[in-house]
């Protein structure tokens, strides 16, 4: 899914102080993404020193569930 990578890319060059964590967050808000594609592309985009690695299982799940909330208000039809 290369429009992921390609949202990162453009966050990342227009805001080119925020970590890479930061970007990849706003690269998937209001997205439609699988699970397996966040968790493939954060170990591709998000740099390793952006993260604790004990910390990294949370902080996937978390930005699952940030999906998952999305996911329950489009089905709602509040968007």
């Amino acid at each position: 899914m290369k429009s992921l990578e390609r949202r990162f890319n453009n966050i990342t060059r227009l805001n080119p102080y925020w970590s890479s964590y930061i970007c990849f967050t706003e690269a998937i808000k209001e997205q439609c993404f699988s699970k397996r594609t966040i968790t493939n592309y954060f170990n591709k985009l998000v740099e390793k020193d952006d993260y604790d690695k004990v910390d990294k299982k949370q902080i996937i799940k978390h930005l699952i569930s940030l999906l998952s909330k999305n996911k329950n208000l489009s089905e709602d039809g509040i968007f």
